[in-house]
C-alpha cells in the first residue's frame, strides 16, 4: 500500500476542496524544551497543589446547592420557569464554577458571538471536542448534556449533573438510544420550556486539528441548531486529551502548572435546515460540521471514532499513526460495507485471491472481483494499492487490508492467511513476501523487515514457514516493537493505549446505529 494524495484524499478543508489529509486527529504529542520543564518543576512544587486544593473545594462548596436545588424536582416542574431562589442558586453555582476554572489558570474567557434563546435554538452543537476542559461552556450556560446514565452515581459530580438536568443514556438498555432520540427531540420541539441541551457531535475526543465525522443523534429531530467552536490558543498545549498522548491525570497536572490558560467560545448564527436536511440528518450534520470547519479554519476528515478503535485494537500490531488503512476502512463502509460483519465475505475474497495465485488485475477486474460497479469510492480504494501507479494491483494486498479492519485485534489470523496467500507450493515465504504482507497489514509504504525475518529464521534457509512465524511470535509477543518500531518509526510512530480509560469526552453518542446508514446511498453490487 502508499501513501499519496492520490489514493489518500480523504481530507476536505472548510471550503470542501480537496487537500492533503492532516495529522491524525487521535494522537497528541508534547515535547518541552529544557526552560518548560524547569517551569513544570517549579509550578508543581509551587502553585499546582494550591490550585488543585482551591479547585476541588469549589467544586464540594457547588455541590449542596445543587443537591438542594435538585431535590423534589419533577418533570412538570422542570418545565416551568426557574423560581426566584432557584434562579439564585443558578446565579451562585454559575460563581462557583467560574472560580473553580479560575483556580486552573483559566484568568478570563473570551466569549464571541450571541447564545441563542432556546425558543431559537433548542440545541447547541459544540466541537471541536478536545478535552474534559470542554465542560467549561457547559458550567458557564447550564445546558442540559447527553451523558451516560452511570454518572449520575459519581459522588459529588453526579450531583451536579443531575443539577443541569441531563439527557441520560443507559447501557443496560438496548433501547436507549432510540428513547434518547425521542426525548430530545420532545426537549427540542418544547418552544423552549426545556434548557437547551450541548451536544458534542464528533462523540470522541480529538486533537483540534480537523473536524472528524459528526454523530447524526443531534441532527434527527430535525430543529434548528446553533454550532459553538472552541479554541485553545494557548502556546503550549497542555488541554488535548486524545487517544494516543498524556492521560487524564497528567493533562490536568500540566494544564494546572501553567500560569494561563486560554480558552475561546464562539457562538455562531444559528443553523435552520432546509427541508431536505430535516429529512436526512447525516446530510444535515456534514453541511454543519461544514461552517464549524469554516469558522475553525481547519479542514474536515471522514475519519469517524470506529476508525480511532480500529487503530488502537489490541493486536501484536499497532498501527502507526500515518497507515494508510484508516482511509480503507472509510472506503469500505463508503460501499456499504460494515467491517465489523464482513467475515464471511473475507473468506470468500480469500478464497477467489488463492485461485488467482500471484495474477495483478486492473480496475475492471477489481470492480468484478468485489461485484460492485466502478465508482469514485471504488477508484479511490483502487488507488490505495497501486503503487506504482500504472494501472494494476496485487488482489492479495486488498485481502490483507481487509482482514485487518474486519480482524484487527487479531494480529496472527491476518498473519496466517497472508502467508496462505503468499505462500510457494513448499509452504514458506521469503524476506521479500514477509515486507509485502507487514506494509500492508500496518498500511505504510515502506517497511524493514530484515531484522525480524532473520530473527524468525533461525536456520538461515532464506525462506520461513507459518509455523516458523507462530513459534517466534508466541516466545515475542511485543516482535513488532523490537524488530519492526524501533528500527524504522521510532517511539512515537505507533499508536499507544493509554493505560486509562480511552476518552470519550464529556458526552456520550447516542446515535442509533443504523442512523448513518438510513439516509445513505449505497453502491449496488452488480448481479
Amino acid at each position: 500500500m502508499k501513501l499519496s494524495s492520490r489514493g489518500r484524499g480523504c481530507c476536505v478543508a472548510g471550503s470542501r476542496e480537496r487537500g492533503p489529509p492532516p495529522r491524525s486527529p487521535f494522537v497528541h504529542q508534547l515535547r518541552f524544551s529544557p526552560l518548560e520543564k524547569a517551569k513544570i518543576a517549579f509550578m508543581t512544587l509551587t502553585l499546582f497543589p494550591i490550585r488543585l486544593f482551591f479547585a476541588a473545594f469549589m467544586m464540594l462548596l457547588a455541590w449542596p446547592f445543587a443537591f438542594i436545588a435538585s431535590m423534589g424536582s419533577d418533570e412538570q416542574e422542570l418545565e416551568k420557569p426557574l423560581s426566584w431562589w432557584r434562579k439564585v442558586v443558578d446565579i451562585l453555582l454559575k460563581a462557583i464554577m467560574r472560580m473553580m476554572w479560575l483556580a486552573g489558570g483559566f484568568h478570563w474567557i473570551n466569549v464571541k458571538g450571541r447564545r441563542a434563546l432556546p425558543a431559537e435554538a433548542a440545541i447547541l452543537t459544540v466541537a471541536p471536542h478536545s478535552s474534559y476542559f470542554d465542560a467549561i461552556p457547559v458550567t458557564m450556560t447550564f445546558a442540559s448534556i447527553v451523558m451516560k446514565a452511570e454518572s449520575k452515581d459519581i459522588p459529588v459530580w453526579g450531583t451536579l449533573i443531575k443539577y443541569i438536568r441531563p439527557v441520560f443514556v443507559s447501557r443496560s438498555d438496548q433501547d436507549s438510544r432510540r428513547k434518547t432520540v425521542e426525548e430530545i427531540k420532545r426537549r427540542a420541539q418544547s418552544d423552549g420550556k426545556w434548557p437547551q441541551i450541548m451536544i458534542f457531535p464528533e462523540g470522541t475526543c480529538t486533537n483540534r486539528s480537523c473536524l472528524i465525522t459528526f454523530k447524526p443523534g443531534a441532527f434527527i429531530p430535525g430543529v434548528p441548531v446553533q454550532p459553538v467552536v472552541l479554541r485553545y490558543p494557548n502556546k503550549l498545549d497542555t488541554i488535548t486529551w486524545t487517544w494516543q498522548g498524556p492521560g487524564a491525570l497528567e493533562i490536568l497536572w500540566l494544564t494546572l502548572c501553567q500560569f494561563h490558560n486560554s480558552v475561546e467560545i464562539e457562538f455562531l448564527p444559528v443553523y435552520i435546515p432546509s427541508e431536505e436536511e430535516r429529512k436526512n440528518p447525516v446530510l444535515y450534520a456534514n453541511n454543519v460540521r461544514h461552517v464549524m470547519a469554516e469558522a475553525l479554519g481547519v479542514p474536515v476528515t471522514d475519519y469517524t471514532f470506529e476508525d480511532c478503535q480500529l487503530a488502537l485494537a489490541e493486536g501484536q500490531l499497532r498501527l502507526p499513526s500515518d497507515t494508510c488503512l484508516l482511509e480503507f476502512a472509510k472506503l469500505v463502509r463508503s460501499l456499504g460495507l460494515k467491517p465489523e460483519t464482513l467475515e464471511d465475505d473475507l473468506d470468500k475474497y480469500a478464497a477467489s485471491a488463492m485461485k488467482m495465485k500471484k495474477e495483478k488485475v486492473v480496475l475492471e477486474e477489481f470492480s468484478a472481483y468485489l461485484e460492485f460497479p466502478v465508482s469514485h469510492t471504488l477508484e479511490s480504494m483502487f488507488a490505495l494499492f497501486d503503487e506504482n501507479e500504472d494501472g494494476i494491483i496485487d488482489i492479495r494486498e486488498f485481502v490483507i487490508a481487509l482482514s485487518v479492519v474486519c480482524k484487527p485485534s487479531k494480529t496472527l489470523e491476518t498473519i496466517q492467511l497472508a502467508f496462505q496467500l503468499y505462500q510457494s507450493e513448499n509452504g514458506t515465504i521469503t524476506e521479500e513476501d514477509l515486507a509485502h504482507i507487514l506494509k500492508t497489514a500496518m498500511g505504510v509504504s515502506q517497511i524493514n523487515v530484515t531484522h525480524l525475518f532473520r530473527a524468525v529464521d533461525e536456520e538461515e534457509k532464506g525462506k520461513i514457514t507459518y509455523d516458523d512465524f507462530y513459534r517466534f511470535a508466541e516466545l515475542h509477543p511485543h516482535f513488532a516493537e523490537h524488530y519492526l518500531y524501533a528500527d524504522q518509526m521510532g517511539p512515537e510512530s505507533g499508536l499507544e493505549t493509554s493505560s486509562l480509560s480511552a476518552p470519550n469526552g464529556i458526552c456520550t453518542d447516542f446515535s442509533p446505529e443504523n442512523a448513518e446508514d438510513k439516509n445513505k446511498p449505497l453502491q449496488k453490487k452488480l448481479n
